[in-house]
Protein backbone atom coordinates (compact mmCIF):
# COMPACT_ATOMS: atom_id res chain seq x y z
CA UNK A 1 0.00 0.00 0.00
CA UNK A 2 1.61 3.46 -0.94
CA UNK A 3 2.84 5.01 2.15
CA UNK A 4 2.64 1.97 4.37
CA UNK A 5 4.28 2.28 7.58
CA UNK A 6 4.91 -0.04 10.28
CA UNK A 7 3.92 1.71 13.43
CA UNK A 8 1.13 0.17 14.95
CA UNK A 9 -1.25 3.23 15.87
CA UNK A 10 -1.95 4.24 12.23
CA UNK A 11 -2.12 2.55 8.23
CA UNK A 12 -0.18 5.40 6.60
CA UNK A 13 2.60 7.81 6.88
CA UNK A 14 2.16 11.66 4.36
CA UNK A 15 5.57 13.15 5.11
CA UNK A 16 5.34 17.11 3.02
CA UNK A 17 8.44 18.01 5.58
CA UNK A 18 11.33 15.92 6.80
CA UNK A 19 13.88 16.55 9.41
CA UNK A 20 13.50 18.20 12.40
CA UNK A 21 15.97 19.44 15.67
CA UNK A 22 15.48 18.29 19.19
CA UNK A 23 13.97 20.01 21.60
CA UNK A 24 13.59 17.80 24.96
CA UNK A 25 14.92 14.35 26.34
CA UNK A 26 12.79 12.31 24.54
CA UNK A 27 14.23 13.11 21.50
CA UNK A 28 17.54 12.04 22.28
CA UNK A 29 17.43 9.01 19.98
CA UNK A 30 15.08 9.80 17.92
CA UNK A 31 14.62 7.29 15.22
CA UNK A 32 13.17 9.56 12.43
CA UNK A 33 16.99 11.18 12.71
CA UNK A 34 18.66 7.78 12.28
CA UNK A 35 16.39 6.63 9.45
CA UNK A 36 16.63 9.96 7.46
CA UNK A 37 20.89 9.52 7.84
CA UNK A 38 20.61 6.30 6.46
CA UNK A 39 18.30 7.13 3.01
CA UNK A 40 20.86 10.06 3.18
CA UNK A 41 23.57 7.86 2.27
CA UNK A 42 21.66 5.44 -0.08
CA UNK A 43 21.23 8.78 -2.28
CA UNK A 44 17.23 8.64 -1.52
CA UNK A 45 16.52 12.01 -2.87
CA UNK A 46 14.13 13.41 -0.31
CA UNK A 47 16.48 12.77 2.03
CA UNK A 48 19.26 14.67 0.41
CA UNK A 49 19.67 17.05 3.42
CA UNK A 50 19.85 14.19 6.15
CA UNK A 51 17.41 15.34 8.76
CA UNK A 52 17.70 19.33 7.96
CA UNK A 53 14.47 20.89 7.83
CA UNK A 54 13.37 20.31 4.27
CA UNK A 55 9.65 21.06 2.84
CA UNK A 56 8.74 19.23 -0.02
CA UNK A 57 5.28 21.14 -1.58
CA UNK A 58 5.37 18.07 -4.48
CA UNK A 59 4.09 15.99 -1.33
CA UNK A 60 1.21 17.86 -0.74
CA UNK A 61 -1.55 16.23 -3.02
CA UNK A 62 -0.59 13.04 -2.32
CA UNK A 63 -3.20 12.23 0.07
CA UNK A 64 -6.25 13.02 -2.62
CA UNK A 65 -4.63 10.24 -4.73
CA UNK A 66 -5.31 7.39 -1.91
CA UNK A 67 -8.97 6.52 -2.61
CA UNK A 68 -9.54 4.19 0.07
CA UNK A 69 -9.96 5.71 3.49
CA UNK A 70 -7.53 5.24 5.62
CA UNK A 71 -5.12 6.46 9.20
CA UNK A 72 -2.54 8.75 8.27
CA UNK A 73 0.71 9.85 10.46
CA UNK A 74 1.17 13.36 9.29
CA UNK A 75 5.32 13.90 9.23
CA UNK A 76 6.30 10.70 10.75
CA UNK A 77 9.58 12.16 9.59
CA UNK A 78 8.90 15.60 11.17
CA UNK A 79 7.72 18.25 13.49
CA UNK A 80 4.84 19.92 11.38
CA UNK A 81 5.00 23.08 14.30
CA UNK A 82 8.52 23.25 13.61
CA UNK A 83 10.03 26.84 13.69
CA UNK A 84 11.72 26.37 10.29
CA UNK A 85 8.12 25.49 8.62
CA UNK A 86 6.59 28.58 7.33
CA UNK A 87 2.81 29.12 8.72
CA UNK A 88 1.95 29.11 5.11
CA UNK A 89 3.02 26.16 4.20
CA UNK A 90 1.29 24.46 7.52
CA UNK A 91 -1.69 26.16 6.51
CA UNK A 92 -1.27 24.11 2.62
CA UNK A 93 -0.92 20.91 4.83
CA UNK A 94 -4.35 21.64 6.60
CA UNK A 95 -5.97 22.32 3.33
CA UNK A 96 -4.70 19.14 1.82
CA UNK A 97 -6.25 17.38 5.15
CA UNK A 98 -9.64 18.96 5.07
CA UNK A 99 -9.91 18.31 0.99
CA UNK A 100 -9.29 14.34 1.55
CA UNK A 101 -12.30 14.29 4.09
CA UNK A 102 -12.48 10.39 3.79
CA UNK A 103 -9.05 9.77 5.78
CA UNK A 104 -7.94 10.43 8.78
CA UNK A 105 -5.00 12.17 9.95
CA UNK A 106 -2.91 12.02 12.76
CA UNK A 107 -0.69 15.29 13.54
CA UNK A 108 1.72 15.26 16.70
CA UNK A 109 4.08 17.51 18.22
CA UNK A 110 6.51 18.79 20.86
CA UNK A 111 6.34 22.27 19.93
CA UNK A 112 2.62 22.96 21.30
CA UNK A 113 3.83 27.14 21.92
CA UNK A 114 3.98 27.35 18.27
CA UNK A 115 0.58 24.85 17.20
CA UNK A 116 -1.39 27.50 20.23
CA UNK A 117 -0.08 30.41 18.25
CA UNK A 118 -1.13 29.29 14.77
CA UNK A 119 -4.28 27.63 16.41
CA UNK A 120 -6.79 30.41 15.15
CA UNK A 121 -5.93 30.08 11.73
CA UNK A 122 -6.38 26.60 11.15
CA UNK A 123 -9.79 25.10 9.97
CA UNK A 124 -10.01 21.80 12.86
CA UNK A 125 -11.61 19.60 10.55
CA UNK A 126 -13.43 16.72 12.22
CA UNK A 127 -10.95 14.13 10.55
CA UNK A 128 -8.04 16.16 11.80
CA UNK A 129 -6.86 14.59 15.08
CA UNK A 130 -4.40 16.64 16.79
CA UNK A 131 -1.22 15.27 19.60
CA UNK A 132 1.14 15.79 21.72
CA UNK A 133 3.85 13.83 22.85
CA UNK A 134 4.28 13.66 26.57
CA UNK A 135 7.65 11.64 27.68
CA UNK A 136 7.74 12.28 30.98
CA UNK A 137 5.75 14.99 33.97
CA UNK A 138 8.22 17.60 33.00
CA UNK A 139 6.20 17.98 29.86
CA UNK A 140 2.72 17.78 31.11
CA UNK A 141 1.98 21.08 29.95
CA UNK A 142 1.94 20.09 26.56
CA UNK A 143 -1.37 18.61 27.48
CA UNK A 144 -2.79 22.10 28.59
CA UNK A 145 -1.96 22.98 25.28
CA UNK A 146 -3.43 20.86 23.49
CA UNK A 147 -6.63 21.50 25.18
CA UNK A 148 -6.52 25.15 23.80
CA UNK A 149 -6.81 24.16 20.53
CA UNK A 150 -10.13 24.14 18.48
CA UNK A 151 -8.82 20.01 17.05
CA UNK A 152 -12.00 18.10 17.35
CA UNK A 153 -9.83 15.01 18.88
CA UNK A 154 -7.15 15.10 20.78
CA UNK A 155 -4.46 12.83 21.97
CA UNK A 156 -1.60 12.06 23.65
CA UNK A 157 1.54 10.23 22.69
CA UNK A 158 3.42 9.36 25.78
CA UNK A 159 6.09 7.40 23.85
CA UNK A 160 8.67 7.25 24.54
CA UNK A 161 8.19 7.00 28.37
CA UNK A 162 11.02 7.86 30.55
CA UNK A 163 9.22 7.77 34.08
CA UNK A 164 6.49 7.34 35.82
CA UNK A 165 3.70 10.06 34.86
CA UNK A 166 1.08 9.93 38.36
CA UNK A 167 -0.07 13.22 37.82
CA UNK A 168 -1.62 13.14 33.96
CA UNK A 169 -5.02 14.84 33.15
CA UNK A 170 -6.34 13.55 30.70
CA UNK A 171 -9.70 15.59 30.79
CA UNK A 172 -10.26 16.86 27.38
CA UNK A 173 -8.29 14.05 26.11
CA UNK A 174 -9.63 11.39 23.28
CA UNK A 175 -7.07 8.85 23.10
CA UNK A 176 -3.86 8.06 24.78
CA UNK A 177 -1.21 6.35 23.29
CA UNK A 178 2.14 4.27 25.45
CA UNK A 179 5.29 2.99 24.44
CA UNK A 180 8.87 2.76 25.34
CA UNK A 181 12.13 3.57 23.69
CA UNK A 182 13.54 1.86 20.96
CA UNK A 183 16.67 1.07 19.12
CA UNK A 184 20.31 1.80 20.13
CA UNK A 185 21.02 2.85 23.61
CA UNK A 186 17.01 2.20 24.34
CA UNK A 187 16.05 3.51 27.67
CA UNK A 188 14.32 0.68 29.73
CA UNK A 189 10.41 1.48 30.33
CA UNK A 190 9.32 -0.12 33.37
CA UNK A 191 5.65 -1.98 33.35
CA UNK A 192 4.69 0.28 36.45
CA UNK A 193 4.59 3.30 33.93
CA UNK A 194 2.54 2.17 31.60
CA UNK A 195 0.22 0.45 33.78
CA UNK A 196 -0.28 3.86 36.22
CA UNK A 197 -1.26 5.38 32.83
CA UNK A 198 -3.71 2.96 31.50
CA UNK A 199 -5.29 2.62 34.89
CA UNK A 200 -5.89 6.49 34.46
CA UNK A 201 -7.00 6.30 30.79
CA UNK A 202 -9.80 3.32 32.39
CA UNK A 203 -10.53 5.75 35.27
CA UNK A 204 -11.06 8.84 32.57
CA UNK A 205 -12.79 6.37 30.18
CA UNK A 206 -10.15 7.60 27.68
CA UNK A 207 -8.91 4.86 24.71
CA UNK A 208 -5.88 3.06 25.87
CA UNK A 209 -3.37 2.14 23.09
CA UNK A 210 -0.05 0.21 24.11
CA UNK A 211 2.19 0.63 21.08
CA UNK A 212 5.56 -1.33 22.16
CA UNK A 213 8.13 -2.54 25.22
CA UNK A 214 11.02 -0.62 22.86
CA UNK A 215 14.47 -1.95 23.51
CA UNK A 216 16.91 -2.76 20.60
CA UNK A 217 14.78 -5.55 19.55
CA UNK A 218 11.56 -4.33 19.74
CA UNK A 219 8.78 -7.04 18.17
CA UNK A 220 11.13 -9.33 19.89
CA UNK A 221 9.82 -7.45 23.27
CA UNK A 222 5.83 -7.53 21.82
CA UNK A 223 3.35 -5.78 22.74
CA UNK A 224 1.45 -7.57 25.79
CA UNK A 225 0.87 -5.00 28.71
CA UNK A 226 -1.15 -7.17 31.37
CA UNK A 227 -1.31 -10.18 29.69
CA UNK A 228 -3.38 -8.74 26.93
CA UNK A 229 -3.14 -6.23 23.38
CA UNK A 230 -4.34 -2.39 24.72
CA UNK A 231 -5.55 -1.61 20.75
CA UNK A 232 -8.07 0.50 21.59
CA UNK A 233 -9.00 3.76 19.25
CA UNK A 234 -11.12 7.10 19.90
CA UNK A 235 -14.82 7.31 19.79
CA UNK A 236 -15.29 3.79 20.62
CA UNK A 237 -13.48 2.69 17.59
CA UNK A 238 -11.68 -0.79 17.98
CA UNK A 239 -8.38 -1.03 16.05
CA UNK A 240 -8.48 -3.76 13.06
CA UNK A 241 -4.58 -2.26 11.70
CA UNK A 242 -3.00 -3.68 8.42
CA UNK A 243 0.37 -4.83 9.21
Amino acid sequence: MPGATRIEWTESSWNPVTGCTKVSEGCRNCYAERLAQRLCRIGLSAYRNGFEVTLHPDVLPVPLSWKKPRYIFVNSMSDLFHEHVPSGFILDVFEVMKRAEWHTFQVLTKRPDRLIELDSSLEWAPNIWMGVTVESSEHLCRLDCLRRTGAKVRFVSFEPLLGHITDADLHGIDWAIVGGESGSGARRMEAEWALALRDACICEGVPFFFKQWGGSRRKAAGRLLDGRIWDEMPRGDRWIGCS
